[in-house]
């Protein structure tokens, strides 16, 4: 069987400690996890120096976060390592939960076609973040320091301090703006006297990663009460290289570090997959639930993101899939401030649409959580009713949580978005959603609308049916030059990409003459059934944090 190798990186002398100049950095990021790497790609996409801080020389050990959602790879698209994700990662859509030794009900996650990514891919962190080091290597203007802890940070007013530890010595760091994505205990945090808020659970899990040959289908599959681990609760996914992923409910009172021992792990897998099953334990690693946040995600020159900002209990994979949102939402704002094309205050809407999205994730895991350890008589008879029912009534199965599945944040509300006018749109795809991919035709060429999309600014969506259409989009987005213009048109219009599935106009509600101002994180700004010029311009503005 493939076992993954950890890489060493190389270690390099930082120019603070080899006679350099002293200079004030644009970005810096501390923690190159998922989340650090992602906003650091980000920002030096769009032309912005950034220099990534991780005390480490190698990648994260064990799989830690495993679930990567459909939004989270169409983010990785656009920074162009979702394709090595991809071939690697496990391909799922379908789940199944269990009640106690039968089948309750199985699930279809992504039931319509037309789709460039699946709902999830299960892959390893350690693989996710080597990929995406790979791709930080390769990128300009990133600078990314290996063996460089963070000790100290002082915040100033127009910039930031902070103290780099090295081999060499340690060095001070000036920055414009400070990213703190160093996770759950995150030094930058604690430096600024910053806690969290929020909710400790009286519950702990174990994680066992398995390395086996198996056929069970590539599916999730969560069990209630299963033969095998009697009045408790266990996951099960597949991941790359014949690794599986199970999690198993301990109980409050389980003591962490025996229940990590070979000794008590392997008979619980015994009990569950049978006396003459072959497996080795890879990993594992035994963890409490819990859902907290800081009060707000940006503090003067120093913004948090990811697990240093927030943290959720991890059935539902709101946690790694939240924290690359929060990078995507993150970038393109400094990234423009530090331009000069928006006020400072762009960055205050990263902190009122994140908080909110946390707040969101926290509030489903609060409810799964509460669900599968209910933690009373009356949530446990509630609990056993609702699975006794949902064998065969499909109205309980919606109230069956065994995890609610990350989904895409919708940023609202937002000070940056232009509200719909009454009556004019369907709900979907309202202003701060996401934009949905779709698949187009580019002369005898299969394209995918995301694809198209400039990701390093502004873009139009246009709908078009004749060359009439086209013309006056054309005309009103003159007042925009900022924006890309995407024209899509259900036939031959000249220079316009064919909707031939009708997907996109179905998924945008459009019609003829429909136009959406998409935000460079490719979330919705503004739409409009026949926007003018005056139109645009005042949404473009007022997606630029403008007054």
């Amino acid at each position: 069987m493939d076992q993954f190798a950890y890489p060493k990186y190389r270690y390099r002398k930082p120019p603070e400690l080899a006679g350099g100049a002293a200079r004030t950095y644009p970005v810096a990021v501390v923690g190159a996890g998922p989340v650090g790497l992602t906003v650091a790609i980000d920002l030096a996409r769009r032309g912005v120096p950034v220099t990534l801080l991780d005390a480490e020389d190698t990648v994260s050990e064990g799989s830690r976060a495993i679930c990567w959602s459909k939004r989270t790879l169409e983010i990785w698209q656009r920074l162009g390592v979702a394709a090595p994700m991809m071939e690697k990662g496990i391909t799922w859509n379908r789940g199944r939960v269990f009640h106690r030794a039968g089948p309750l009900y199985d699930f279809d996650l992504q039931p319509e076609g037309g789709q460039q990514f699946p709902a999830f891919i299960n892959l390893q962190q350690y693989y996710v973040e080597a990929h995406l080091c790979a791709a930080a290597a390769a990128t300009p203007g990133l600078d990314l320091r290996w063996r460089s802890r963070v000790t100290q940070v002082a915040p100033g007013a127009d910039s930031v301090r902070v103290m780099v530890q090295t081999p060499d010595g340690t060095y001070p760091l000036d920055c414009a703006w400070l990213v703190a994505a160093d996770g759950v205990r995150s030094t930058v945090r604690r430096a600024l006297g910053l806690d969290f808020a929020g909710q400790v659970f009286e519950d702990r899990f174990l994680i066992a990663d398995v390395r086996m040959k198996a056929d069970f289908p590539t599916e999730r599959w969560f069990w209630f009460d299963p033969p095998f681990h009697g009045g408790k609760s266990t996951l099960l996914h597949r991941q790359a290289d014949d690794v599986w992923r199970i999690d198993f409910q301990l109980g409050w009172d389980a003591d962490p570090e025996e229940e990590r021992k070979p000794g008590r792990v392997i008979p619980r897998l015994r009990a569950m997959l049978g006396e003459k099953a072959a497996f080795e334990l890879e990993w594992t690693s035994v963890y409490t639930f819990q859902c907290r946040r800081l009060e707000r995600f940006r503090h003067g020159r120093v913004v948090f993101a990811g697990d240093s900002a927030h943290v959720v209990s991890p059935f539902g994979a709101r946690g790694g899939n939240g924290g690359v949102q929060d990078a995507d939402n993150l970038a393109w704002k400094l990234a423009a401030v530090l331009r000069g094309e928006a006020p400072e205050a762009l960055v205050d809407s990263y902190d009122a649409e994140r908080v909110k999205a946390a707040d969101e994730n926290l509030r489903n895991s609060t409810r799964s959580t509460d669900f599968i350890t209910p933690k009373n008589a009356a949530s446990q008879a509630f609990r056993d009713a609702v699975l006794s029912l949902a064998r065969t009534h499909p109205f309980a199965r919606a109230l069956v949580n065994s995890g609610r599945l990350s989904l895409p944040a919708v940023e609202e509300p937002s000070p940056l978005h232009t509200p719909d006018l009454p009556g004019a749109f369907a709900p979907a795809m309202r202003p701060g959603s996401p934009a949905a991919n779709a698949p187009l035709a580019d002369g005898n060429h299969a394209v995918w609308l995301l694809d198209r999309l400039d990701g390093a600014g502004f873009a139009a969506l246009c709908f078009v049916a004749t060359d009439d259409d086209r013309a006056r989009a054309a005309a009103a987005l003159a007042a925009v030059p900022r924006a890309a213009a995407v024209t899509i048109a259900p036939n031959g219009v000249a220079g316009a990409l064919r909707d031939a599935e009708g997907l996109a106009f179905r998924r945008y509600d459009a019609r003829p003459g429909t136009v959406y101002l998409l935000r460079p994180d490719q979330h919705v700004a503004a739409r409009w059934r026949r926007p003018d010029a005056p139109a645009l311009a005042a949404a473009l503005g007022r997606a630029l944090g403008a007054r």
